[in-house]
């Protein structure tokens, strides 16, 4: 079966849409918010990693996602560009319109709850006026372009025969995708193949369209129930990198593109993911906002292909396809895993950086970064890949109003801890001097006297990246002010640096919070 559609024109049935929504789904996880530029720089990964279509926000929700939407319409080529809007919203589809506009290939994405639940207590709405608005809602969207997609909010616990209507609904009004979210991740592989099958073969139109699954992963089932709908017909996927979402998160981007790469007997489809990029693409998200990927993680976890068994070690030696069924270069790894040392030059140090998956480095960054390099390899016997990745993250971080730029600390037993901290505060030096029942409070009573503020304290967490009593410390930070939570991360051989590295992190975060409008959570 083919399919003819606007944005990427004639469709085999082995083709497979990769739809990522790291931008928007994903960015409403609590203490994941981006700046513009960091959304382009992932936009621009994104679109090197091969996926089709990019959702880069809620154009309505603030003025800060309509200019994301905007800015990535504008700079991003080869991606279909897409906007989120409710189908009963009084100004969404207009903005998204809007938004999407100086993009090459432009797509909006609307959506309205079709479940009893959803219409019962969160529209308060009756069945026949939820099907008007997607006749309205779709129609509407159809002037701004062609490709229009619509999904059926908390499909998977929607009354069969009522979502038949909807669907049946958006087609008639010119959505040429439909997509069915298990919003809260309750259903099962089993359910969900079933549910896409029952729509294909019962709704009229049906084979003139793209169906899509965008599932949650609340049971931890969402890369499961991806697949069992493709199994059932779904030709487009909904996922992001390192599966960042709402609650539990949203299927895995790099797991769903290994697993049909990986499994071609099982899954005899194809994609156009670069899948040698998925490793600097999760890196470069985990950078930006500040959560690491944690050390098991499928694909991309920095113990994917860690062998410590003897007999697994053994048999890897012999032949790796005894306890791996991928290669690690297949998804972006180096085998290499000592790094420079302190006589390395400038020119060495910028191609390991590559090989590690930063290729897209400014000058300014990499300088700063060598110079950091330089003096952690002065201090510690061995300089590790884990230690530059640490190194070079806390780099390329936006600090649009604050930068760490020095510490001083004199602790111990007889005497209270004393930091004197100096910070660039939007790009002017400034000190201050403080106490503490430790050096790490010292250091941040006297970040809070540089830049005075009201958030509190909820998580310091310190761990070392490698082995050793010389190994830098990775410090996490969490941060709450007015129901607002955020994340800070930072690195460094000396423990209270690194901590005052994450505190910054963390309030240039929050900084950006303030700044900007919390889309509301309506989202499918």
């Amino acid at each position: 079966m083919t399919i003819d559609h606007p944005s990427f024109g004639r469709i085999d049935d082995d083709r497979i849409i990769i739809f990522d929504t790291t931008l928007r789904d994903g960015e409403q996880s609590p203490g994941f918010s981006m700046n513009i530029d960091e959304k382009l720089r992932m936009a621009d990964l994104l679109a090197s990693l091969g996926v089709d279509v990019i959702e880069a926000g809620f154009p309505v929700a603030s003025q800060g996602d309509f200019d994301s939407v905007y800015e990535i319409a504008k700079a991003i080529r080869g991606p279909v560009i897409c906007g989120l809007a409710r189908t009963g919203g009084r100004d969404d589809i207009a903005r998204a319109g809007e938004a999407i506009r100086p993009a090459e290939r432009r797509r909006i994405h609307n959506f309205i709850s079709t479940s009893p639940l959803h219409m019962k207590y969160k529209l308060r709405m009756e069945p026949e006026t939820v099907l008007d608005l997607i006749t309205r809602g779709n129609t509407e969207a159809r002037n701004y372009t062609d490709d229009v997609e619509w999904s059926a909010e908390d499909g998977s616990r929607t009354e069969p025969d009522f979502l038949c209507r909807c669907v049946e609904a958006a087609i008639r009004a010119g959505a040429t995708t439909i997509n069915i979210p298990d919003t809260v991740g309750y259903a099962t592989p089993d359910d969900i193949e079933a549910l896409f099958a029952m729509l294909r073969e019962r709704v009229p139109g049906a084979e003139t369209v793209i169906f899509s699954a965008h599932n949650h992963n609340d049971l931890g089932l969402a890369v499961a129930n991806t697949l069992a709908a493709v199994r059932g017909g779904a030709r487009q996927i909904e996922c992001t990198i390192n599966g960042i979402g709402e609650r539990a998160g949203n299927a895995a981007l790099e797991e769903i593109a290994m697993a049909i790469r990986t499994r071609p007997d099982a899954m005899p489809y194809r994609h156009n993911i670069v899948t040698e990029h998925l490793l600097r693409t999760s890196r470069m998200l985990a950078t930006i906002t500040g959560f690491d990927v944690q050390p098991n993680k499928a694909i991309v976890g920095r113990n994917a292909f860690a062998h410590e068994s003897g007999i697994h070690q053994d048999g890897v030696l012999k032949n790796a396809a005894t306890y791996e069924i991928m290669t690690p270069e297949s998804v972006g790894w180096t085998k290499s895993s000592l790094v420079l040392g302190k006589h390395s030059g400038r020119a060495a140090f910028r191609d390991k950086l590559r090989a590690l998956g930063y290729g897209e480095l400014g000058d300014n960054q990499i300088n700063d970064a060598f110079a950091r390099f330089k003096d952690l390899a002065d201090r510690k016997k061995v300089v590790y890949d884990e230690d530059l990745v640490a190194l070079v993250d806390d780099e390329v971080r936006d600090h649009a109003t604050l930068r760490f730029v020095a510490l001083d600390v004199t602790a111990g037993s007889r005497r209270p801890a004393e930091a004197v901290l100096e910070l660039d505060v939007r790009g002017e030096p400034v000190t201050a001097t403080a106490q503490g029942a430790g050096p790490v409070d010292a250091a941040f009573n006297a970040v809070r006297a540089v830049f005075p503020h009201q958030a509190s304290l909820m998580l310091y967490s310190v761990g070392a990246i490698t082995e050793g009593s010389d190994a830098q410390a990775r410090t996490t930070v969490r941060l709450q002010e007015d129901g607002k939570m955020v994340d800070g991360q930072g690195a460094d051989s000396d423990t209270v640096v690194s901590a005052v590295r994450a505190y910054v992190h963390a309030l240039n975060k929050l900084i950006t919070k303030r700044q900007r409008a919390e889309p509301e959570a309506l989202t499918a």
